[in-house]
């Protein structure tokens, strides 16, 4: 029996496996009920269903996170606010940052398409899609994700390392988990794929700094991963790129995924260094 009283005292993965094993449990009866519909309705095998799966899936999963902080933190630490502690708060200040990630984000994503395109490795296409309906779906998209992500990477897990851990182990624990998890797939997809995940984990370390030297606020680490997506989003589904296939994958990046590639592995660097340069006082008492 799970006895909730005394979970604070479990080290760092103990509290993180009885935090997740209740979000699953939560979460399962939802996912049967999905597929249960779904399956009565449509043909699960589909292209389209299975999209529609995936969000409806990940979305109910990433509500019923959100919903189980202010327990966690009620049960577990006494704890009145988690999210304002985790550095989710609805101040202007926070909105600045968040602003100021987007901006950051999505040049540095343009920009490596754009230094791409300098080199002669890919050519410029008209969007296939309305640009006005990728910059709203693409938005929407990545705001979605990234709050979550976000949230549950740089605000629950990283405050979970850092009650435990240095800032230092506790920030590439983080980065390495991010990375991880966003790489699980099947095991021939995963070893073809093998490069992206030093960009997985260079992004997740970028998205660490990024908080850290903000007051540990989330605005910043919540722009800055909504740029990235979004401009990426816009590129990609927007089919804007055609590679030339003058060099090879692992310059341009795995199945046309920049941070597979050694120039975006250049440009998560050069972010790194930039955020590492970057800060912001603010005053946490009158958060």
């Amino acid at each position: 029996m799970l006895n909730l009283g005394n979970i604070k005292n479990y080290p760092a993965p103990g509290r993180m496996f009885s935090f997740l094993l209740v979000l699953i449990l939560l979460w399962l009866p939802g996912l049967a009920l999905i597929y249960l519909v779904m399956g009565s309705t449509q043909n699960l095998e589909d292209p389209g269903t299975k999209n529609l799966l995936s969000i409806l899936t990940m979305g109910l999963l990433a509500i019923e996170f959100i919903a189980l902080l202010p327990w966690w933190g009620q049960k577990v630490y006494q704890h009145p606010n988690l999210y304002s502690r985790y550095g989710l708060v609805f101040t202007r200040q926070n909105g600045l940052l968040l602003l100021k990630g987007l901006a950051i984000g999505s040049c540095f994503t343009f920009a490596l398409f754009i230094t791409q395109g300098l080199f002669g490795w890919l050519t410029w296409q008209s969007p296939r899609l309305p640009i006005l309906q990728l910059l709203l779906e693409g938005s929407a998209t990545a705001l979605g994700v990234s709050l979550a992500e976000e949230l549950f990477f740089r605000g629950w897990m990283l405050d979970e390392l850092d009650r435990d851990y240095s800032p230092t182990i506790a920030s590439i624990t983080d980065a390495g988990l991010f990375a991880s998890l966003h790489f699980l797939k099947p095991i021939p997809v995963m070893l073809a794929s093998l490069p992206q995940f030093p960009g997985l984990w260079l992004l997740g370390t970028v998205l660490v700094i990024a908080k850290r030297q903000h007051q540990n606020l989330l605005g910043m680490s919540i722009g800055l991963h909504t740029g990235l997506v979004w401009a990426y989003y816009i590129i990609n589904v927007g089919n804007m790129v055609k590679y030339s296939g003058r060099v090879s994958d692992w310059m341009t990046g795995i199945n046309g995924n920049p941070v597979s590639g050694m120039l975006g592995l250049i440009f998560l660097g050069i972010l790194a260094v930039l955020m590492s340069n970057l800060s912001s006082k603010v005053d946490r008492s009158k958060i």
